[in-house]
């Protein structure tokens, strides 16, 4: 139903269109104006559409809320005596009953009555929404129609529009990261209430066991969150070393060496790495190249771990080989040819030109996509789930279970949670500091490459 609705109203938008642009085409007949006809169809259209989207959103956020605590008011006397929990299951059976769904238990009269004042509120919440988009929408379209006239500057108005929109964008997407780090600093603050901040960022013992009761072992937890970090940082160096000499040479290879049919068709191969997706990655870790690094190590005579750093952070550099690569390769082209030339020109062989000349003229935009690609591996989530281990061992030995900080992370937040313990609130102290960690790396590394292309653009 709602899919024919919102067909219609575009199908009403594009007649809105036709008809800004049939009157702009009348008025030139006799005169010039100011704009082509379309600009016209489109200022038209947009004075429907906009308010008709603006009102639809708005009833998608608050309709559902509104309609549920209108069927609630309606039984206030029925339901007086229900808890917060029955309450809740309460609407998810009349919801679910009314949306011709099965529910377990019995169906009550009560039940009945609600799923039918919950029918009956959504089909007049409907019309109401029909009503109101059709009534604005055309109180729009007839404001904008009588505006299209020979001095009219329809284009002019369609830019601000536009403008408008890409500042809103923009400001959404501020917004949503102001309000992601303001949740989680929230719930980190709470955590450092508990917990003190010196033995989170500088203690050895990773443990964050909450006790039931204040008899039990281990009634406090540990949260020295080094093991992590250790883990975390071992991991992605790994990653790095792998990732950065593949990718760099395979960059070389594309922009110096390799002829334009090679480059058309292996660079696009190998950003198909890029798109492949990180869980797929975290399957081949975990069944593939764990297993054969744990047999490899059993014939040279190596005890490998399972969830070892090593296969972790293989099947990690494999994954931004194509960020590097493709980095790489940008800064490397991106070097003046005449550079190239007078190294050439001065009897340099190409190889020497390569190594002396362009790789140092490159090295600042490498240095940048190398920081962006340390960052995806420091945040990277689903491999190290997968195929990392547990527990929070301290160790630089990349042959033994390592765990990450966004392996606890998931860990901590994993079924049924009560943000009041300090066990799950050291999730957001986690995530907190991983913020602030890969940002800093963001940081540097757009300044670098900022910096780089001031010098050769």
């Amino acid at each position: 139903m709602m899919i024919i609705i919102a067909l219609s109203f575009l199908l009403i938008t594009f007649l809105n269109f036709r008809a800004g642009r049939s009157k702009a085409l009348k008025i030139r007949e006799n005169t010039s104006i100011h704009s082509l006809p379309e600009y016209y169809g489109y200022y038209t259209a947009f004075w429907f559409l906009i308010p008709v989207t603006l009102i639809g959103i708005s009833w998608l956020l608050f309709s559902e809320s509104l309609i549920t605590s209108f069927v609630l008011s309606n039984l206030q006397k029925e339901i007086v005596n229900f808890n917060e929990i029955q309450t809740l299951n309460f609407i998810n059976d009349f919801k679910n009953l009314s949306e011709g769904r099965n529910i377990t238990g019995e169906i009550s009269l009560l039940l009945k009555e609600a799923a039918s004042l919950y029918s009956y509120f959504s089909t007049v919440s409907n019309t109401l929404l029909i009503f109101a988009c059709l009534s604005i929408g055309l109180f729009g379209f007839y404001i904008s129609i009588n505006k299209v006239s020979s001095v009219f500057q329809a284009r002019n108005a369609i830019e601000r529009y536009i403008n408008y929109f890409f500042l809103a964008s923009t400001c959404i997407a501020i917004l949503a990261t102001a309000g992601i780090l303001f949740s989680v600093v929230f719930e980190a603050i709470r955590f450092f209430g508990v917990v003190d901040l010196d033995d989170f960022l500088f203690g050895l013992k990773w443990s964050p066991q909450m006790a039931i009761r204040e008899d039990q072992v281990g009634s406090s937890g540990a949260f020295g969150a080094i093991p992590l970090f250790v883990g975390t940082i071992l991991i992605s160096i790994i990653a790095l070393l792998v990732a950065v000499p593949v990718g760099l040479m395979n960059a070389i290879y594309l922009s110096e060496y390799s002829p334009s049919n090679v480059r058309a068709y292996a660079k696009p191969m190998l950003e198909i790495l890029a798109g492949i997706p990180t869980v797929v990655y975290g399957f081949f870790a975990a069944i593939t190249v764990a297993p054969f690094l744990r047999g490899f190590g059993e014939f040279v005579g190596l005890s490998i771990s399972s969830e070892s750093a090593l296969g972790v952070g293989l099947v990690m550099g494999i994954m931004i080989i194509p960020l590097v690569s493709s980095l790489s390769d940008d800064v490397i082209s991106a070097v003046p040819q005449s550079m190239r030339d007078g190294s050439l020109g001065l009897g340099a062989t190409k190889s020497e030109t390569i190594k002396k000349v362009i790789l140092p003229a490159a090295l600042p935009g490498i240095v940048g996509g190398v920081l962006l690609a340390a960052s995806r591996a420091i945040g990277e989530t689903m491999i190290v789930v997968m195929a990392a281990g547990l527990s929070a061992k301290l160790t630089v030995n990349p042959l033994d279970a390592v765990t990450t900080v966004t392996v606890q992370i998931v860990t901590l937040l994993v079924g049924d949670q009560e943000f009041d313990s300090p066990k799950t609130l050291a999730a957001f102290a986690l995530g907190l500091t991983l913020f602030v960690f890969t940002l800093v790396l963001n940081y540097y590394a757009l300044r670098i490459v900022k910096k780089y292309r001031e010098q050769y653009e």
